[in-house]
């Protein structure tokens, strides 16, 4: 499918810029206040928390969706667009591609992993993308954060247990997570004792499966 035809979709989905939705739309921005985008995608998310005032570090490994992430936050200067998947470690991995990915890159590239064994993508169509460890990124950052939002496709119980571990969630104002348990049944037993170990430490900023 031609660029031309997957920009005439994006368009066409486009939702409002300025609207944002469910636990999200709670959080009250102030101008200069952090939010890291873990799994952009298109920007859906990214684009109203920069309306809003935020400073969005937005991550997507996606070279499709990435392209567009581009197009639609060029005119915000506090958008901060990188073009890496996130992990518990810095790597070079492969991002296995949905299924359906050949009739429209852009409306599948939400679905493509770093989990070659996720139902829905084809493990013989990956590229090779750069993961970052999110833990040492956000020790990087001076100051609190206000939001990180994380969904990407199966790799969540890792990064969370390595943000954890290094303290780093206590810098962390509020976490959203979508947690993808319910659709991969390989990652149950990783993911139910990530639950565990959130409530026992009284992570309560943490929320799962927010979505």
């Amino acid at each position: 499918m031609s660029r031309l035809v997957e920009w005439i979709w994006t368009l066409v989905r486009k939702p409002q810029a300025h609207t944002l939705a469910g636990p999200i739309a709670e959080i009250e921005f102030a101008p200069g206040d952090i939010a890291i985008d873990c799994g952009a995608n298109l920007g859906d998310v990214t684009v109203p928390l920069a309306a809003r005032g935020a400073t969005v570090h937005a991550f997507e490994p996606n070279p499709h969706a990435f392209r567009v992430l581009q197009k639609r936050t060029a005119r915000f200067p506090n958008v901060h667009c990188h073009n890496q998947g996130v992990l518990d470690r810095p790597e070079k991995l492969r991002l296995y591609l949905h299924k359906q990915a050949a009739k429209n890159q852009v409306k599948w590239a939400n679905g493509s992993s770093l989990l070659a064994f996720k139902a829905n993508v084809n493990a013989g169509t990956s590229v090779e993308v750069e993961v970052i460890d999110l833990s040492a990124f956000i020790m990087e950052i001076a100051g609190p954060i206000k939001l990180l939002k994380l969904d990407v496709e199966g790799v969540e119980c890792p990064i969370l247990n390595k943000l954890i571990d290094t303290g780093c969630t206590a810098r962390i104002e509020r976490i959203l997570v979508e947690t993808h348990d319910r659709k991969i049944p390989e990652l149950r037993e990783e993911t139910d004792a990530l639950r565990r170990r959130i409530a026992e430490a009284g992570l309560t900023h943490i929320e799962l499966d927010w979505e």
